[in-house]
């Protein structure tokens, strides 16, 4: 039964990096917290109900693995690389889309955490509203109204008048 699991776990690890992605806005601290989410999921597979979805369990230990590390952050104060300290770079202009995914961000993280997460979890991931209300706790009448409210935001944020 492991090795089906583990066979299972191998075919999430796409969807665990771009989740990752979203939450870290790093490519390395991404890599580091896929790589963190999948040694707490192995050494913790007992802990895993059968018949339950696993991508839901191991996004939620790389949820609290996220969450866990922000605040570690927040106590200890960010590190910046020596790199990033050079004065003088000179950048290329932006790419127009390089430009709207900025604008996205920008207005994507205007919207409440709340609404973020049911974004993330049903228009990103695909999660269906049921799994998401399970996910987090809510109604599916609560997942649905927040969904429709972030999205009219971000509508309203963007300035498009399309519905």
């Amino acid at each position: 039964m492991e090795d089906a699991i583990f066979d299972q776990m191998k075919r999430e690890i796409p969807h665990l990096r771009r989740y990752a992605r979203f939450l870290t806005r790093d490519l390395d601290q991404a890599e580091d917290l896929v790589q963190d989410a999948l040694e707490r999921a192995i050494t913790r597979v007992d802990r895993f109900r059968e018949g339950s979805n696993l991508r839901s369990w191991m996004f939620t230990i790389m949820h609290n693995l996220h969450i866990d590390g922000c605040r570690s952050t927040k106590r200890r104060g960010v590190h910046i690389p020596m790199e990033d300290w050079t004065e003088g770079v000179s950048h290329p202009a932006p790419q127009p889309w390089n430009m709207e995914a900025r604008e996205f961000v920008r207005d994507f993280d205007r919207l409440s955490q709340s609404e973020q997460n049911v974004v993330m979890m049903v228009g990103v991931h695909g999660f269906k509203y049921e799994e998401a209300a399970q996910r987090l706790g809510l109604a599916v009448g609560t997942v649905k109204s927040r969904l429709f409210r972030a999205r009219l935001s971000l509508r309203e944020m963007n300035g498009s008048t399309k519905h």
